[in-house]
């Protein structure tokens, strides 16, 4: 099915917006982590589409989105009510990644009538410390007015950044605009500027619905620690550990990913 893409949203916060709608079925709302775009989603829309209406977003200052001058996740959680508003959906399933999941269980906790499931992949509820600036560092530091290729783009960024893998990742927000000058998607000078609220951790009343929380085995981003607080916040929450797989297990192990979540979903 060819994916509907818009750019308008009735937002109190300007925020229009970018998403797209893939498969029929009981509606999945899917957002991604920091520096990402729905785009990084692409297997599972595919394979989840087959069973559900899969609803992949841009979250504000990312992506296809407009940039913003403010980044919190009370503002984040407000684009996408008024975009299941303006799309007239009254309860949804819902999925996030990393930041995507911290907006995801900001979300449930404050308002629970608007979700079915909780899906949090690779996230706990608690705030973290500053451990990107070595990324933002490399990433300011490309020289975007002189840069011919994004080869020339991963040579700048390998001086702060040594896996390849998460170099691509972060380079596919690159993009050649109508000058065909190098331009970022993401809103770098916001992501940096408001870093202390998106390492926040989310704050509300217990979500009652059933939660699942997904962890690659070797990321560390929920650790064993976490489990009261989860468990404070999300008393129903489940577990699944993707062994082989880390902080990206949607990526790295796709198959199991979604065997996991289509039997969540299902059950």
């Amino acid at each position: 099915m060819k994916p509907i893409q818009t750019m308008q949203l009735n937002s109190p916060h300007n925020s229009l917006l970018n998403y797209q709608l893939h498969g029929n079925g009981a509606p999945l709302v899917i957002l991604h982590g920091l520096f990402g775009t729905l785009e990084n989603w692409g297997s599972q829309i595919k394979a989840l589409s087959e069973h559900f209406q899969v609803i992949a977003v841009d979250l504000r200052n990312h992506g296809r989105s407009p940039h913003t001058d403010d980044m919190n996740y009370a503002l984040m959680v407000d684009d996408i009510i008024n975009l299941l508003d303006d799309l007239g959906l009254d309860k949804v399933n819902l999925m996030g990644h990393s930041m995507g999941g911290k907006v995801a269980m900001q979300l449930a906790l404050t308002h629970p009538e608007r979700l079915n499931k909780l899906i949090v992949v690779d996230i706990s509820p608690v705030a973290y410390e500053h451990h990107h600036k070595d990324v933002l560092k490399g990433l300011f530091s490309i020289d975007l007015a002189h840069i011919k290729s994004r080869t020339d783009a991963d040579k700048q960024l390998g001086a702060y950044i040594p896996e390849p893998g998460i170099r691509a990742f972060l380079l596919k927000n690159l993009y050649r605009d109508e000058n065909k000058q190098f331009q970022w998607r993401m809103n770098l000078p916001v992501l940096d500027k408001h870093y202390d609220d998106i390492s926040a951790a989310p704050t509300g009343h217990p979500f009652n619905g059933k939660t699942l929380f997904i962890k690659g085995e070797e990321s560390h981003y929920i650790q064993t620690d976490h489990r009261d607080g989860i468990l404070a916040l999300f008393p129903k929450a489940t577990y699944k550990i993707i062994q082989g797989a880390g902080h990206w297990p949607h990526a790295e192990k796709p198959a199991i990913f979604t065997k996991i979540l289509i039997n969540f979903l299902q059950a």
